[in-house]
């Protein structure tokens, strides 16, 4: 049982350790799975690479689903975030923090904006809950977020199916319920990590070589 889980996750993580170098990047490798928890959780980081977005991720199957959130999720129910999809990464990716060097795959700062847990609400039309992995694959997923800074329901939704090297393109929004805000998303410049209360810029300048 264990052998074959540890397939399935070497699988899952193929196309992101083929991207990095990790003698040069130190972002986790995931070699092993994280600590088992009552309820799964999600990451949102800010990166500051060849564009600067948010990436969502969800755990589920192993791995973190990830999608790369150019606006950043928004706890507004009238804002369409458009969500596109990446690689699954690693489960020990929602504690990377820091820079990924130069000339490595996404290189940039990255900070994690908000985290905490999740709970899976798509159900099918008799009411029975759908795996968050089986509706991502049916191509609708809802959840409700319990994090720092991002709280209540909110659903993704397939509006292009990925073909050859695009990816799939999917919209990210917040249910319109008692959690709902008119306040959008911050500044993903000024915005502070949810861990070390930096924010981009700071983070990088205390980087060794990053400047006073």
């Amino acid at each position: 049982m264990a052998s074959a889980k540890a397939a399935k996750e070497t699988k899952a993580l193929a196309e992101y350790r083929r991207k990095r170098d990790f003698a040069k990047t130190g972002e986790p490798k995931g070699d092993r799975s994280g600590t088992a928890r009552d309820r799964p959780c999600f990451v949102v980081q800010i990166h500051d690479a060849s564009t600067l977005h948010f990436d969502f991720r969800l755990e589920a199957d192993g791995v973190l689903k990830s999608w790369s959130v150019p606006k950043g999720p928004s706890d507004d129910p009238h804002d369409k975030r458009l969500a596109v999809s990446t690689e699954d990464h690693p489960l020990a990716y929602r504690d990377f923090e820091g820079i990924i060097a130069e000339g490595e795959y996404g290189a940039g700062t990255v900070i994690i904006w908000d985290e905490g847990t999740y709970r899976n609400l798509t159900t099918d039309r008799h009411g029975k809950e759908v795996g968050l992995v089986d509706a991502l694959e049916k191509g609708h997923a809802s959840f409700r977020l319990d994090g720092s800074k991002l709280h209540g329901g909110y659903a993704l939704t397939r509006i292009q199916t990925g073909q050859g090297r695009d990816r799939a393109a999917w919209l990210l929004v917040k249910h319109d319920d008692r959690r709902a805000s008119s306040h959008g998303t911050p500044d993903p410049r000024r915005a502070r990590s949810v861990r070390s209360g930096r924010t981009l810029h700071q983070l990088a300048a205390d980087a060794p070589g990053g400047g006073t």
